[in-house]
């Protein structure tokens, strides 16, 4: 760094050790998620389902038809996220408590295995675990592709996107992003209740999965080589067309590296949406969702390896820079 002042050069070697350092606690809380699953505490004792009951109960005290209300409701609990990260501190388990991948494929697989077995029933029931669209009347088909298109979003959503803002801001990071995904999967709807509440809620969802939205896409790409360049030009042609700015960009990477066709009518208690076709390929089966699960984790995996790597060798470069001051 010739030119810099040592106190530059220190504070540069500074911020790259704390890259580093989140780099690789991203890296481990993808690998204890992969390993341990769900932390082992009983469900109403979950991070995720306590600050779901403090979401509920601030909406108890906020609620209006009034987008306003919905913004101050999204920046209380925002804000209480950053702060229990804050307090929490440590980027691994940050990491590991914001992401649920293994939950994410064990929910996907069990809804794949009844339709194996040929049992819509039971798959009609396990499919709440995965979408909050209705499941009655679905077929085989349309079960298949809820599922699909669940593990394309979430991996996402419950991979790729926490770790990534892990790295970026630490733990805050992690649990504000946790935060946004929960409080859109609560509020974010287009019914009448939430249209305008939900929708500071919604965007702040959206500005948070952008980027790994479209990382997501990339890794799909790299750990699919043969279909590359197909998972590209499908994202570029087809995710503009879906409602959510982040879901089709993933649901578009996976629908071209499984050779299927995503889309169609989704019900959601009383809200239908139409949306258009994404991917050339079938309609999805049963082996599509084992498919698409083998794809989420083989992406999970490349994530951990990347940031691992990339921590690994911005701490190594840090200490060679400050044994040479």
């Amino acid at each position: 760094m010739i030119g810099d002042r040592p106190e530059t050069t220190r504070a540069r070697l500074g911020d790259h050790r704390r890259l580093g350092k989140r780099a690789i606690g991203a890296a481990l809380g993808i690998v204890a998620d992969r390993v341990l699953g769900e932390p082992p505490v009983p469900d109403g004792l979950h991070p995720v389902a306590l600050f779901g009951s403090l979401a509920n109960a601030t909406e108890e005290k906020l609620y209006a038809d009034d987008r306003v209300r919905g913004a101050v409701y999204a920046g209380v609990n925002a804000l209480v996220a950053t702060t229990v990260g804050r307090i929490v501190g440590s980027t691994a388990a940050a990491g590991y408590l914001a992401t649920s991948g293994r939950a994410l494929h064990t929910a996907a697989l069990d809804v794949g295995r009844a339709l194996g077995e040929g049992d819509l029933d039971a798959a009609r029931e396990l499919l709440p675990n995965l979408v909050g669209r209705d499941p009655d009347g679905l077929d085989a088909a349309d079960i298949a592709r809820a599922a699909v298109e669940s593990v394309a979003e979430n991996t996402t959503d419950a991979v790729v996107a926490p770790a990534l803002w892990t790295v970026v801001a630490g733990a805050p990071g992690a649990f504000l992003h946790r935060a946004g995904d929960t409080l859109d999967s609560m509020v974010g709807y287009h019914d009448d209740r939430y249209e305008r509440f939900g929708t500071a809620a919604a965007r702040l969802d959206d500005a948070l999965a952008w980027l790994p939205a479209r990382a997501t896409a990339g890794l799909v790409a790299l750990v699919r080589p043969g279909q590359a360049r197909l998972v590209l030009a499908t994202v570029r042609a087809d995710a503009p067309g879906h409602p959510s700015p982040n879901a089709g960009v993933a649901e578009a990477a996976f629908a071209a590296a499984l050779g299927v066709r995503l889309g169609g009518t989704n019900r959601y208690g009383e809200v239908v949406e139409d949306r258009p076709t994404i991917g050339a390929g079938r309609a999805p089966g049963a082996a599509d969702i084992d498919a698409a699960v083998a794809l989420s984790r083989h992406v999970s995996w490349a994530l951990a390896g990347i940031l691992g790597t990339t921590g690994v060798a911005l701490t190594a470069v840090t200490r060679r820079r400050r044994s040479k001051e």
